[in-house]
């Protein structure tokens, strides 16, 4: 029978949860051409990669949906709908530019200090959105 998670496991789990549906979104960035390549510093896209990352994303909200608290379930529904519409953008510009494609601004809940890695600030410029009502 599976164990109950209390509420100190269930915040970490969750911080990993938005931190595992950010790490997707970031490399669907760079499938979409929104980031540069690591290696050759040029957009690289490849609609077909992102599109298997979307509908992966939209696999696990539907394999998770009930099981998901309120913050990650909007997070997730938001990277979502970001990458859909940056998707589309994409697929419509044309192929031949190198010009990477505006990013959807999102960002997830600050992980704790010790947790950072040394790109944090960086990976905040990409992606920044107030949940705020």
């Amino acid at each position: 029978m599976p164990e109950v998670q209390t509420s100190q496991h269930s915040g970490e789990m969750t911080q990993r949860f938005i931190a595992f549906v950010m790490m997707q979104a970031q490399q669907t960035a760079l499938f979409l051409g929104q980031i540069p390549h690591p290696e050759t510093g040029k957009p690289e896209p490849n609609l077909d990669a992102a599109r298997l990352f979307i509908d992966q994303l939209e696999m696990i909200r539907e394999k998770t949906r009930g099981n998901l608290t309120t913050e990650e379930a909007d997070i997730l529904k938001t990277v979502i709908a970001d990458l859909q519409l940056a998707f589309v953008t994409a697929k419509a510009a044309p192929q031949t530019s190198s010009a990477p494609v505006e990013q959807p601004a999102i960002q997830p809940e600050p992980p704790a200090p010790e947790a950072s890695p040394p790109n944090e600030e960086e990976s905040k410029k990409r992606f920044s959105k107030s949940y705020g009502g």
